[in-house]
Parts: C-alpha cells; structure tokens; sequence
C-alpha cells in the first residue's frame, strides 16, 4: 500500500520510511512542498503523512492542495508544533489526525492504519472470493481456516486483484501500487511476482485464479465449476 511521506528531516525520514516498510507499507518519501505536490499529481496515495515545517513553504499549503484535489486522501500532520492553537488550526484546514514530534514510531503506524480503517478507507474490511479470505488489518490471507505462506509483496498483490475481482488490473497499474520511487520494478517483476502468487494459491485449493490478459494486465475471478 503506497504511502506519501513528506518530511525534510533526512535522519527521521529514513527511520520513518524503514519503519513503514517493516509495517507492509510502500512510502515515498519527499522532502519539500514542491516535491509534494507533484507527487500528488502523477501518483495515487493511500494516505499522506505531512510535516509542516518545510523548507520551500508550509505544509498547510501541501494540506490545503490535498482538499482541494484529493478530497478523500487521509492526512496525518505530524510535526513539532506542539501548540494547541495549531493543533485546532491543522484539524480545521481538513487534517485527519495530528502527531506531535517526538513520537512513538509504533504509535505513527496506529495511527495510520486507524486512518485506513475509515469507512472508505483501504483497511478494515475482509474480502473473501470463493474460499479465500483477506484480512486487510492482520494482513493474512488463508483458505477455510489454513493461513497462507505469502511473501510481504505477495500479499499486497494479492490484495489489489482482491479489490478488483472480475476487472481487468493493468500492469502498469500493479507497478505503481507495489513500488516507491526508491524500488523502481524490474522489467518482469510484476510477472515474476504473479507467477509465484498464482502457484501458490493453486497449491492450497484456491477457487480462485489469476489470469493473464496479454498485453494489459491481470484478472483475478473465482472458478465455476
């Protein structure tokens, strides 16, 4: 699940991103307002953690332009403005939760998984075809009762197909959900990581299966006998 990171501070912003990884996480991390904005543009974020503080502008700006073309983006503000004036003033500009630095890495994940599980967000929800069920907040997939042995980049593919039951998935689409700016995707990995998904799914009795749309993508749907 991609996630915009927007944080001038590189020491934090590294341990951040690391820490968002380690939670099955794809972030992407800027470190400007500028950079933000065109993040914003040309990619489609889950969720957006803000700094204020930014070197080129403030980060309200970055919130104010989030309102106003991405309405149902979730934004955590997380930043060293501590008074309870600008606390008011980001949940006010359209902010959906505020951290005030120093924080409790595990607490940031809370939050934003919390955020996710909105009514309309990308968690809180199982989705089950045929015999498979996904847990978008444990983040296991299993068959009947039996857990699957899937790989952190299976199980977020897994989960876009799931999303997209009975509709054709681009590849292109694929590359941009599963990978940062910082893991550009090798020629064949969406391929690679598919096939490896699918021998996995039939190995466990699955109903389900992938298919491969040649030249445009993957269509996950379940068997009829």
């Amino acid at each position: 699940m991609r996630l915009l990171l927007v944080e001038d501070h590189d020491r934090l912003a590294e341990n951040l991103a690391k820490a968002l990884r380690s939670a099955g996480f794809a972030p992407d991390r800027v470190a400007d307002a500028a950079g933000a904005l065109a993040a914003l543009d040309s990619v489609r974020y889950a969720a957006c953690i803000l700094d204020l503080g930014l070197p080129d502008a403030d980060g309200m700006s970055v919130l104010a332009h989030i309102r106003k073309r991405h309405d149902n983006l979730p934004v955590l503000i997380c930043t060293a403005r501590d008074a309870f004036e600008d606390r008011i003033a980001g949940l006010n500009a359209g902010s959906d939760d505020y951290l005030v630095k120093p924080f409790n890495m595990d607490e940031l994940i809370a939050r934003v998984r919390a955020l996710l599980r909105r009514p309309g967000g990308a968690l809180g929800v199982d989705l089950a075809v045929g015999n498979l069920v996904f847990d978008t907040v444990n983040r296991q997939a299993s068959v009947g009762q039996e857990p699957l042995s899937l790989s952190r980049r299976e199980m977020d593919l897994l989960e876009i197909l799931l999303r997209r039951t009975g509709r054709v998935v681009a590849k292109e689409t694929l590359e941009e959900a599963l990978y940062g700016f910082d893991k550009e995707a090798t020629p064949n990995a969406i391929e690679v990581a598919t096939h490896r998904l699918r021998k996995k799914l039939e190995k466990a009795g699955v109903t389900v299966h992938i298919h491969t749309i040649r030249g445009i993508g993957y269509l996950l749907k379940e068997d009829i006998a």
